[in-house]
């Protein structure tokens, strides 16, 4: 029922589910867990109370579970989740929680994460989330579904970003940032609409019309106090997950606009 490589150390107590493979030279702790038909491709580290989910894929490399990166860190209990049907390429790395941070970091489903990411502790990821290659998240970060970050990007520790926003390539993203935005440059801006995103979602010309609509009168003051004015409103589905990411729970900032 499970292929395991010869030169593989799967350590007592290892929990490894039905028609998983794993190849040459991968190190697996004894407190992972591994679903049915997660396949570790060959020399994979998997450490720590690592729980990955059915189907994931793991290539060369990658490093998962490890101690964070946080010099707080004294050996408490904590764990890193990862969900089912992830790519995770070479030389990733993902480090579990902390506990001033919650305990858990959590990986949704169907995520892609190319070569050279890093998922720090307590980061908290929605499903089908794309990290392209060199990628990085510091501490406590959260990503919603459907969230892009540009390769050789970096999102500060704490920061949001909304459901289906595009971080572009080479940007430094310093604050929270509303779904469906678009973010780039150097210390990043927003920069209107995640469009291909949105027509990739199927989002009708009515519901892109008005999150532009809702965007130009975001631009016009506070975020949160026009965002309070336009809650009072009935508003489109696309939109209130805007007012509700706005106003949710949270002391960061807002990416804006770039002045003109």
């Amino acid at each position: 029922m499970v292929d395991i490589h010869p030169t593989a150390v799967i350590e007592d107590g290892a929990q490894i589910g039905a028609g998983v493979r794993i190849g040459a030279f991968c190190v697996v702790g004894p407190k992972v867990r591994l679903a049915d038909g997660v396949e570790l491709k060959s020399h994979v580290a998997i450490a720590g109370d690592t729980s990955i989910g059915a189907d994931t894929v793991v290539f060369p490399f990658a490093s998962i579970g490890e101690v964070p990166q946080d010099l707080k860190f004294k050996g408490e209990d904590v764990r890193l989740e990862i969900g089912a049907r992830n790519r995770i390429r070479e030389y990733v790395t993902m480090n579990p929680g902390t506990q001033g941070g919650g305990g858990v970091t959590r990986v949704g489903d169907d995520g892609l994460f190319m070569a050279g990411c890093h998922v720090g502790h307590d980061c908290q990821l929605g499903d089908r989330v794309i990290l392209v290659n060199n990628a990085s998240l510091a501490g406590h970060c959260h990503l919603d579904d459907d969230v892009i970050i540009g390769g050789l990007s970096g999102v500060h520790q704490w920061v949001r970003i909304g459901r289906g926003a595009m971080i572009g390539a080479v940007t430094m993203v310093t604050a929270d940032v509303i779904p469906y935005g678009l973010v780039q440059g150097p210390r990043g801006h927003l920069d209107g609409l995640n469009l291909v995103g949105l027509k990739r979602r199927g989002a009708s010309r009515a519901e892109i019309h008005e999150l532009r609509e809702m965007l130009d009168r975001l631009g016009a003051g506070s975020f949160r106090d026009s965002a309070r004015q336009m809650a009072e409103a009935e508003t489109g589905a696309m939109v209130r997950d805007v007012l509700d990411f706005i106003l949710g729970p949270s002391d960061r900032s807002f990416l804006t606009p770039k002045p003109a």
